[in-house]
């Protein structure tokens, strides 16, 4: 069985559609979502409905983004964050509307039912964006941290390559688990760039919701599948652009 790790989809549907031919995913795979599944094209309820069927017949698990918190916000009180609508949110809120279903409730228990992050038995963490307790994320004060910190990705792109794990100057926060895999800072914006990593932190936001590819990679051999640049699944509109 192998452990495939999506990055940030974005509403990208129909980049996903292309990622999980390319891998030929089967039931026997693992799924790991990293979040952020709406906010940038104007798929988000055929994603997120896409996802809800997917899980029936495929071994997924489904980790939180900040945008899906921004999102079912809004839903729960349709009160709208300037800040959400300028990053995506727009047309999230745009797909809802022109959606003429009444019932939402099959999306907000989707939302509701997202993992703040999963820890494999292999010791290998999946995130959206990080945690910031030196002793690891059961420890985590805030679990917003989980689906907002950047400061995991700057400490993992920071530190010298050379350095040694077992060197004192190491990290203590990367030193709990094999191996952590994040999305939530995009690697371009600009074009479509491979997944990247830093110590031993990897970084599968290749940029879907701008002019970049969706990401999806086997986390043992790190061979990984990419799609054609999302904007062109979508002409004419501009995603998070």
């Amino acid at each position: 069985m192998r452990t495939l790790v999506v990055g940030d989809i974005h509403s990208g549907l129909k980049a996903l559609k292309q990622i999980l031919s390319k891998a030929k995913v089967t039931p026997d795979d693992h799924l790991v979502f990293l979040g952020d599944y709406v906010d940038a094209w104007s798929t988000a309820v055929e994603t997120i409905d896409f996802l809800i069927d997917l899980q029936k017949e495929f071994n997924c698990t489904f980790i939180r983004g900040n945008h899906d918190e921004l999102c079912r916000d809004w839903l729960l009180t349709k009160k709208e964050n300037p800040q959400w609508l300028a990053h995506g949110g727009t047309a999230t809120r745009d797909s809802y509307l022109n959606d003429d279903r009444e019932d939402w409730s099959s999306h907000l228990d989707f939302y509701a039912g997202l993992e703040n992050y999963y820890l494999a038995d292999d010791n290998r963490l999946y995130l959206h964006a990080g945690y910031t307790n030196l002793k690891g994320i059961e420890f985590e004060y805030f679990e917003q941290s989980f689906y907002w910190d950047r400061t995991l990705w700057e400490l993992a792109t920071a530190i010298d390559s050379n350095l040694d794990p077992e060197d004192p100057k190491f990290p203590k926060r990367l030193t709990h688990y094999k191996e952590v895999f994040i999305g939530h800072t995009p690697l371009s914006k600009n074009t479509v760039v491979e997944p990247q990593s830093g110590a031993n932190v990897w970084n599968v936001d290749t940029g879907a919701a701008f002019m970049g590819g969706l990401t999806i990679m086997d986390v043992q051999t790190k061979e990984f599948w990419q799609s054609d640049p999302v904007h062109t699944f979508y002409p004419g509109e501009r995603g998070r652009n």
